[in-house]
């Protein structure tokens, strides 16, 4: 049953569901045997001993009452199988007869132990029986009434089976059990007759629970003194089990066995305490004394655990094999997960373990007697060398199903066997080092510097366990080979340490060349040779013990004191080094270095300062102070001591697809592994074998993106690829097909088990804090992986700020929590792991963090202009135009100017909210299995990532929704089918930003069905709503000064959402080119008006307005749109100036400035977005200011006005480093591609916006905000179409031809496609130039391409110039001169009327070239753009701003004769 829940694969319950388990049946027994006059002596893991303590003359008649007992104790198990599917039946042995108590211990703990032959039979009679068997030992079934019992003889046994009994028909069992109890003392009288032990009615005695404590072991009394809640002292937990059994010549006396078992108690105590073990209990067992003893408790968990347990079984095996009385010594030794906590009944339990392991080591220690022998876990885990174990055979052992090897520890004495302290290069050719090139190319420099120099070097690489020093080494192992050095490399244990000179005899041993040698006498031989130019013969016998040599030994060495030895050995060692370095240099590679000895330190300490040799080494941070020597190393001039730093994500990722041998994976996987292994490979590593061994990872054939249907589950493509310089790497590629590895279904990744490894190093860490830390860190873990303080001391009530803080500091200053001032700060550390570092001192410290409070102040209404007054009669267009732009003044001003701060102080921080608060209440709520809360909360997540522009994200988490919606039962409760259509409202909207308008257009009317607001489907039900919607519009305009109540606040959050699906329709049906499809597009623009006037929310009807004026201008209606911009502003002069009213403002502000943006009106987007851009900046929204920035941009670009341009992208680019914000980022290498392409000059060089895309390409934000990725793509295509470099022109073209069709009505798309079919038209005039046989199909299929663009509703005339430009061009390429004039003189007319500068000089200067005569050479624009200036030059003036605007790419029109 614990094996079952401690390999379990989700860590949902586990130990929470083991323990109901447990003590469910458990204290069910207990009760049962209180109840019939017996008590609980000891628990033994699963099993119990009880005891009815009697007089001889009452034994037959309780006898009697136990086997009733008994078979009660069967009858509550019978036809009952738990939950789990776990059948749990009992078996019993009763025995009868006289027993002694042994108590023995130390002055801190004490144990006792009963013996006698009754304790053995009934140990014999238990393991007879068979499940739910009750059997009498023999002298039981002597002393019981057998009268009263029916039994079954087992063959060749004295002992019996117990079928039932059979009283007689008078027979009254109550009044019988009540005479039997009046002679027991400690049975509860009628007067207590509700408790079940009187020992529960003791009064408190301070001098007894002293005496009672030393029976309690200390890790839980120091829990029980903390007040730490009893759930916390349960839980499924690695440890390793050392089983201890002592054998005696003399079993039953117990005047023999006593001091021997005290002798052997306080030297197990003693030696378990140093290294943190316990024994759990004491009790006899199968002819013998057992001691359960276990490594790993709660608060008692330590590093190298398994190693201190192998050297205390052998340490416990030596000194108990030598204790007088005891005959033989057996020791089992196992390692893994069990169940630690209390078992039994409240008024009677104790502490305990229960598992497999503990089987395992009890079995092994009877079936291996004699030995100390431990599991292939424990083998595996120790890090020992192999030649400290021998494999036993195995044996089949009872209880056990696979043990695995069984292995016998020969003891921790380090041989000295040259050539097994080598370090094992295994290095594989075609597996890379990842991610520790900064690491590799200190050795370079380090080797470089020693190479051509004559001094030492010293290089040294710390590390915490698993972060890959071992492969470090190899990979510098492989490098520093060469001519004229020698390369030698080892690896150290634990136990190396305590071999004094260790090191420095294995690095002599292969000098000498002594490794090779296989016998003693060889080794011999050859040191004789090498050292008798050095060496007196008479001091060769020196070199006996360091290199298992046998040479004489003469008078003066056996007369030398071992100080003098040692120094004659230093200085023979010292010149045998010095002649070597003169022929070849020395490189000592040293793996584990920690374990160096203090002897080896001090001599190489001595040895850098004169012999010139290059010492590499890789250690673990010491646990304590390393010695003076050790020191004096690390400090020296010489050397280079680097602290290595977790591996970059784009690491981890190429080293699973590595491992995996795949192509590519889940993203969900990535995420998982990333975050999970903190950088770390052996994490990694740990975590894919976890994930394997519980089947989640599928392996399955890559699938052609062509081939690939659209659908909700597949829309991401949802892998992720190895970066780009692992392409020389040939990843699972069988007969050209690529293998993807993806999750198995339904799997939650949050919600699974760690490996037991990595639990085990969670453990040690979290063992080696007090107790309240611990709580600290507990709860922490609970709320996420990042948190604030306020949050955490939400869930911690009872603690003080003070005591918060400085518990804080201690676990800031240990390294287990990090601090960060701010969110910027915190959002890098998580996107970046720390790197390797090259150490000069080591410092940290804790800054307190800033409190800040927000503050909202009113504006009173008299300070706001009168509507009457803003917008009067007989105001013009163009007063209108002056008004609202003073309007926005006069907010600005106020907001700037107010005495009373009505701007936040700190910027907004809804992803830190998102994060820290609402993603850990999610989880918190599945772990709970409240999936209703859950839902909502995964809902309001997948809300926030669409509002941050994370499309994936908000994909995963509706995903997780989707999960929760198909557990909850089947209802038509209001509150489920409200959050079934916000899901569906919420897939429509990432699949409309993802451009799969017919999946999104499903989502959102499924969404509207469930909101009661069905959208028609045929063109009748379509006339009827439209009919119906405008006199709705019509009474809801008429009724507007009379409001009425406003909606509950059911029918307001259906009408929120209602409002959201019909602004996305009208968009998508925008979007298509069939006339019946602008009925529907105009009635879900006027739906979305009716619904946000219905609910009588000021920015609901705003947006709305604002909608429909942009859906009217779009159409090309020229009456409507201006009155619902009128009748949006005048609903903002009702706003007060607080809170949401200015962010209402600003979005008003905003929005317009887009509308007039891509409706081409370029001067009043500027002034509308630059108002727009102030009002964010004061609100400290950035997700809102980068957006307006963009826009304003883009507006000054095409107005060439340069120096705004360039202010507005610093601001830009200020933002985006100030906020970590990518796509601000990619927006503004974006327009510095515009302005190398067509603006003649350079602000950012290609080469920086060519990296940028290189290094971001895979974001998972860009990667899924399309038409941004479109346009950087097609910009660099169009790049090298111009310098005609094809093949890099083709590798970004058809990047961007996979973006193209996910088409979204967005400024971006258009501005990325028309990027694209610009790279198009150059293609084009490279397939005429080659005289292409498709080059006139081509050209015709691109000309209705562009002319369909600029006929579809969506495209704004903003982009109408550059289109009419590339069908002029395409014209000329096909000979067709008329229409190439016409398309020039619309373009050349669109640009006056819109005021595009940029677009009009291009033409002008086109027209002018097409017209001449001139030929235009092929490298024109390759002279072009090595002459274009930078913009400090034009900033500077050194360079004029008309000379730039000559550098435009002329395209070439001299392929056929000119048509004019």
């Amino acid at each position: 049953m614990t094996e079952k829940f401690s390999t379990a694969m989700y860590m949902d319950r586990g130990a929470e569901q083991l323990v109901e388990i447990l003590n469910y049946y458990i204290s069910a027994i207990v009760e049962k045997v209180l109840i019939f006059g017996g008590d609980i002596l000891k628990f033994a893991g699963d099993a119990l001993l009880a005891l009815w303590k009697v007089e001889r003359k009452q034994l037959k008649n309780i006898i009697t009452v136990v086997i009733k007992c008994s078979l009660e104790i069967h009858g509550l198990f019978e036809a009952k199988e738990v939950e789990e599917g776990l059948d749990i039946r009992v078996k019993i042995g009763l025995a009868a007869g006289h027993i002694s108590m042994l108590v023995f211990g130390d002055e801190t703990r004490n144990y006792f132990l009963v013996i006698g032959q009754a304790v053995d039979d009934v140990r014999l009679a238990q393991g007879m029986a068979q499940m739910n068997d009750v059997i009498l030992s023999p002298n039981c079934w002597q002393l019981c009434d057998r009268s009263m019992i029916e039994i079954e003889r087992i063959p060749d046994q004295r002992a019996v089976k117990v079928n039932f009994l059979k009283p007689p028909a008078t027979f009254n069992f109550d009044e019988f059990l009540t005479k039997c109890m009046s002679f027991m003392d400690y049975y509860p009288t009628s007067k207590h007759k509700n408790i079940l032990r009187l020992a529960c009615m003791l009064e408190s005695d301070p001098k007894l629970e002293l005496a009672l404590q030393k029976y309690v072991m200390e890790n839980i009394l120091k829990q029980i003194d903390d007040k730490q809640l009893g759930g916390y002292l349960s839980e499924l937990r690695p440890v390793t089990i050392v089983f201890v059994n002592l054998m005696f010549k003399e079993q039953d006396k117990a005047e023999v066995i006593g001091p021997a078992i005290q002798s052997a108690c306080v030297h197990i105590t003693s030696v378990l305490k140093v290294f943190r073990g316990q024994i759990n209990k004491v009790f006899m067992f199968d002819k013998g004394c057992s001691f359960l003893c276990v490594f790993g408790f709660p608060g008692e968990k330590a590093p190298d655990e398994v190693t201190h347990a192998l050297e205390s079984a052998v340490d416990i095996f030596d000194f108990c094999s030598q204790v007088h009385k005891i005959h033989t010594v057996s020791i089992g030794v196992a390692s893994g997960i069990v169940f630690c906590g209390i078992v039994g009944h409240t008024v009677r339990h104790e502490y305990t373990v229960i598992g497999q392991k503990v089987n395992i080591a009890a079995r092994m220690m009877m079936y291996y007697p004699g030995m100390v022998t431990c599991d292939s876990v424990t083998y595996n885990g120790s890090n020992l060398p192999a030649y400290f174990f021998k494999e036993l055979p195995k044996k089949v052992m009872k209880g056990v199903g696979d043990s695995g090897p069984i292995y016998q520890c020969l003891g921790l004495n380090e041989k000295v066997m040259f050539g097994m302290a080598y370090l094992i290069c295994n290095r594989n050719e075609g597996y890379p080092l990842l991610g520790r090139e900064k690491e590799i190319k200190y050795f370079m420099c380090t080797m470089k510097e020693f190479l051509i120099s004559n001094c030492s070097q010293i290089l040294m690489y710390e590390g915490l366990s698993g972060f890959g020093k071992s492969q470090i080494l190899m990979e510098i192992e492989y490098l520093a080979q060469g001519e004229n050095h020698r390369t030698i490399a080892i690896a150290l244990t634990k136990v190396s340490f305590h071999q004094n000179f260790y090191t420095i005899q294995i690095l002599m041993a292969n000098v000498l060349g002594l490794d090779t040698c296989k016998h003693y006498k060889e080794r011999q031989s050859s040191l004789q040779s090498k050292v008798k130019t050095l060496l007196d013969d008479k001091f060769h016998c020196l070199l006996n013990d360091i290199f298992h040599v046998q040479f004489p030994i003469s008078r003066e060495i056996s007369r030398m004191s071992t100080t003098r030895k040692q120094k004659h050995l230093e200085a023979l060692f010292m010149k045998i080094l010095e002649k070597t370095v003169k022929e070849e240099r020395i490189i000592f590679i040293i793996d584990e270095a920690q374990f160096v000895d203090i002897a080896s330190w001090a001599f190489m300490e001595k040895l850098i300062q004169t012999v010139p040799i290059f010492i590499i080494m890789a250690l673990s941070p010491f646990i304590d102070s390393p010695c003076a020597s050790a020191s004096a190393i690390m400090k020296n001039r010489n050397t280079t001591y680097v602290t290595l730093g977790a591996v970059q994500p784009k690491d981890i990722r190429n080293k699973v697809c590595i491992d995996l041998n795949v192509s590519s994976i889940s993203k969900e996987l990535d995420a998982y592994l990333v975050e999970g292994s903190c950088g770390i490979p052996y994490y990694c590593e740990e975590l894919l074998k976890n994930l394997d061994n519980h089947k989640i990872l599928l392996f399955q054939q890559k699938e052609s993106e062509e081939k690939t249907n659209v659908t909700w589950n597949n829309m991401f493509r949802n892998l992720t690829k190895p970066t780009g310089e692992f392409n020389i790497f040939s990843l699972s590629k069988y007969d050209g097909v690529e293998e993807v590895c993806n999750l198995a279904s339904g799997v939650r990744l949050r919600n699974l088990s760690p490996p037991a490894s990595l639990k085990e190093i969670s453990l040690v860490q979290l063992d080696s804090m007090s107790l309240s830390h611990q709580m600290l860190v507990r709860c922490a873990a609970i709320i996420g992986l990042t948190f604030t303080t306020e949050l955490l001391f939400e869930i911690l009530p009872c603690w003080n700020m003070k005591m918060m803080i400085k518990a804080l500091a201690t676990l800031v200053e240990s390294n287990i929590f990090y601090c960060f001032r701010n969110s910027k700060a915190l959002r890098l550390a998580l996107k970046h792991n720390v790197t390797s570092f090259e150490v000069h001192y080591r410092s940290l410290s804790l800054k307190p963090r800033d409190m800040l409070d927000k503050e909202e102040i009113m504006f009173s209404k008299a300070e706001m202009p009168k509507i009457s007054e803003f917008f009067s009669e007989d105001l013009s267009p163009q007063g209108i135009k002056e008004k609202i732009l003073g309007f926005f003044d006069l907010i600005i001003t106020k907001m700037k100017t107010s005495q009373e701060d009505i701007i936040p102080l700190e910027s907004c921080q809804c992803e830190e909210i998102l994060q820290m608060v609402i993603l850990p209440l999610a989880h918190h709520f599945v772990a709970l299995e409240e999936n209703n809360k859950a839902l909502y909360y995964f809902l309001e997540i997948a809300s926030a990532y669409l509002i941050l522009g994370d499309n994936y994200r908000a994909y995963l988490y509706l995903n997780e929704g989707e999960k929760l919606l198909k557990t909850l039962k089947k209802e038509k409760s209001w509150s489920q089918t409200f959050e079934s259509a916000t899901y569906y409202t919420l897939k429509g909207q990432v699949c409309f930003n993802m451009g799969h308008m017919v999946l999104a257009k499903k989502m959102l009317r499924r969404a509207l069905k469930l909101l009661n607001r069905t959208f028609p489907y045929n063109f009748i039900s379509l006339f009827l709503q439209s009919h119906v919607e405008k006199n709705r519009h019509f009474y809801f305009l008429n009724q507007q000064g009379q409001e009425g109540p406003p909606p509950e606040k059911k029918r307001l959050a259906q009408l929120y959402q209602q409002t959201t699906c019909f602004s996305l329709l009208w968009q998508i049906y925008s979007l298509n080119y069939f006339f019946h499809h602008q009925y529907y597009g105009n009635l879900a623009a006027l739906m979305q008006v009716n619904t946000a006037l219905e609910t009588q929310n000021d920015f609901q009807i705003i947006k709305a307005y604002l909608d429909y004026s942009l859906y009217h201008q779009l159409r090309g209606y020229q009456g409507m749109w201006f009155n619902y911009e009128i009748m949006a502003m005048e609903q903002i002069l009702n706003l007060p100036l607080k809170g949401e009213g200015i962010e209402i403002m600003a979005h008003v502000a905003d929005t317009l400035g887009y509308i007039k943006f891509i409706m081409g009106h370029l001067d009043l987007a500027i002034e509308l977005g630059s108002r727009a851009h102030k009002m964010w900046a004061l609100l400290r929204n950035p997700n809102k200011h980068y957006i307006v920035l963009c826009r304003l941009s883009k507006s000054l670009f095409l107005k060439s006005r340069y120096k705004q341009l360039i202010q507005v992208l610093g601001w830009l680019w200020d933002l985006s480093v100030a906020e970590e914000h990518i796509f601000s980022k990619a927006f503004f290498y974006f327009v510095c591609l515009d302005i190398l392409l067509y603006s003649g000059f350079i602000y950012r060089t290609f080469e920086e916006c060519l990296e940028f895309i290189h290094q971001n390409e895979d974001n998972r934000i860009l990667k899924f905000q399309n038409g941004l990725l479109l346009g950087l793509y097609s910009s660099i295509a169009v790049w090298y179409a111009r310098l005609q470099e094809w093949e890099n022109f083709y590798k970004f073209f058809n990047r961007a031809k996979t973006l193209v069709p996910r088409r979204t009505p967005t400024l971006l798309y258009y501005e990325g496609i028309i990027r694209y079919m610009e790279g198009q038209v150059l293609h084009l005039q490279k397939q005429i130039e080659e005289q292409s046989e498709n080059a006139q199909d081509s050209g015709v299929e691109l000309l209705k391409n562009l002319e369909r663009l600029v006929a579809q509703n969506t495209t704004g005339p903003v982009f109408y110039p550059r289109l009419h430009h590339l069908m002029a061009y395409v014209c000329i390429l096909m000979g067709d001169g008329v229409n190439c004039d016409l398309f020039l003189n619309t373009a050349l007319q669109l640009c006056e009327s819109q005021g595009n500068t940029l677009e009009k000089c291009w033409l002008n200067m086109s027209k002018e070239w097409w017209y001449s005569s001139s030929e235009l050479t092929s490298d024109q624009w390759l002279q072009t753009v090595l002459s274009l200036p930078t913009w400090e030059k034009i900033a500077s003036g050194k360079i004029s701003i008309h000379d730039v605007q000559k550098n435009k790419f002329l395209m070439r029109v001299n392929i056929l004769d000119n048509p004019f």
